[in-house]
């Protein structure tokens, strides 16, 4: 395994497991160096919170439930790093996406890390929107998941354009078990 951020603390591997005769062990998650100070265990001290939808699903788009569900992922370069580093920016010019190809966005949250890297969530009626950025790198991630009458293309094209992306790259993967032959 290629180290990537720190050291793994290596110890024998128990008997029967590994390949050493004495046994061995795989390093345990909590032994991993943290250079960063990020928490090891998410802690957030609520209990998970859970929002019904408060229209009737018939008052959104009659059929969602039929229509194609189509996973949009998109990487592109930032050229605006004051942008990639503000949650309210980013969830402004998705939300604003949103509307562009029709969609309802019920909830919504972000999280700030210690790098200023955001991750952000919509949920919408019609699934959800995520944008994930990585400042040090210039990246911004999407991936919007879409399962109803949204315009799929037009959410992502227009978030494209919000937050000045440029080298995109674009996967489209139509979701759904395999058809039966």
């Amino acid at each position: 395994m290629p180290e990537r951020e720190g050291r793994l603390t290596r110890a024998a591997p128990p008997a029967g497991r590994g390949g050493t005769a004495g046994g061995g062990r795989r390093p345990r998650r909590d032994a991993v160096d943290n250079p960063r100070g990020y928490p090891r265990a998410v802690e957030s001290g609520t209990a998970l919170r859970v929002r019904r939808a408060e229209r009737p699903l018939g008052d959104l788009r009659p059929l969602e439930a039929f229509t194609p569900k189509v996973l949009y992922a998109v990487d592109g370069a930032v050229a605006n790093l004051d942008l990639s580093t503000d949650p309210e920016a980013l969830a402004a010019a998705a939300r604003a996406a949103v509307a562009v190809g029709g969609g309802h966005v019920l909830d919504e949250t972000a999280v700030v890390f210690p790098n200023g890297a955001v991750t952000l969530v919509l949920v919408l009626a019609e699934s959800h929107l995520s944008v994930h950025t990585w400042p040090e790198e210039h990246l911004v991630a999407v991936d919007l998941f879409s399962c109803g009458a949204i315009e799929g293309q037009a959410v992502v094209d227009e978030l494209v354009r919000r937050l000045g992306l440029g080298q995109v790259a674009m996967r489209r993967v139509v979701r759904g078990p395999a058809p039966t032959s």
